[in-house]
């Protein structure tokens, strides 16, 4: 619903860019009508004056002349500057409508499957794809230990990645906090990654339930800076992503416990040999 009032407010800005669009042109065409018609009057003078006074309004038609072409200068800079800002806006909503296309075929994939590990090769793939980070750990918690276990990986070894305990350092206190860290400077770890100081650590919560957490360690060269639709992004796919994760995860163990109890159950209805 927000992404939804986000973008009709762009579409909301896009029309008042037209408007002023339109209104320049319209500002345009009776700057040059007055100057037109003030050239007329100047030309009429002319032949009906003397030389010298044909000279002062000679002199004073090249006057409004190079008037008429200051301002016709001047509007064309501002219209530019519209513009360039229309252009921007533009990008950016296109951007927006991009990214939410691709999240919603990136969460209709997500809850396809209840296949644990193929739900996991949908995450990592979408937080590649759709934020442009380069190397992570997706990290669950295991209630038994209270840790948080890495088990999926981009870039970098899952044996380097360590056990993290809930509440300590940056990934374990945005588990125990539930809010979203974010390093001020996102290219602290191009050289070489920490992974115990992640640029970005998103929990991955069921309302206020956190299950894991998503540690970014490093982001694609290509990837300057986090936008708005980024942190957006980020929202809206823990969201997503932790339901269809403790989805997949429930139904594997409810199929190993069936697979269990049935085998027990083949177990007792074997005649004992004599």
């Amino acid at each position: 619903m927000e992404r939804e009032t986000s973008i009709g407010k762009k579409a909301d800005e896009f029309l008042q860019m037209f408007r002023k669009g339109e209104e320049f042109t319209q500002e345009l065409l009776k700057e040059n009508e007055r100057l037109r018609f003030k050239l007329a009057q100047l030309e009429e003078a002319i032949e009906h004056s003397g030389d010298e006074a044909k000279i002062r309004l000679y002199e004073e038609r090249i006057k409004v002349t190079e008037d008429e072409l200051n301002s016709l200068k001047e509007r064309f800079r501002q219209v530019e500057e519209e513009n360039k800002d229309f252009a921007a806006k533009y990008v950016e909503v296109e951007d927006e409508n991009n990214n939410l296309a691709n999240l919603y075929v990136a969460s209709y994939q997500l809850h396809s499957t209840l296949d644990f590990n193929e739900v996991l090769r949908i995450v990592l793939e979408i937080v590649i794809n759709l934020i442009g980070a380069e190397k992570f750990a997706v990290l669950l918690i295991e209630e038994k230990t209270n840790e948080l276990i890495p088990v999926g990986t981009e870039g970098i070894s899952i044996s380097d990645v360590p056990k993290v305990k809930f509440g300590e350092g940056i990934v374990g206190t945005a588990a125990k906090e539930g809010e979203s860290y974010f390093s001020e400077n996102i290219h602290n770890n191009r050289g070489s990654i920490s992974t115990e100081n992640p640029i970005v650590c998103i929990p991955l919560k069921i309302k206020e339930h956190v299950i894991g957490v998503i540690a970014i360690y490093s982001l694609l060269i290509q990837k300057e800076k986090f936008s708005n639709v980024d942190y957006e992004l980020f929202n809206l796919l823990a969201g997503h992503a932790a339901t269809a994760i403790f989805s997949s995860k429930l139904y594997t163990q409810s199929e190993r416990k069936l697979t269990t109890i049935q085998s027990f159950l083949d177990m007792l209805k074997e005649k004992p040999r004599r």
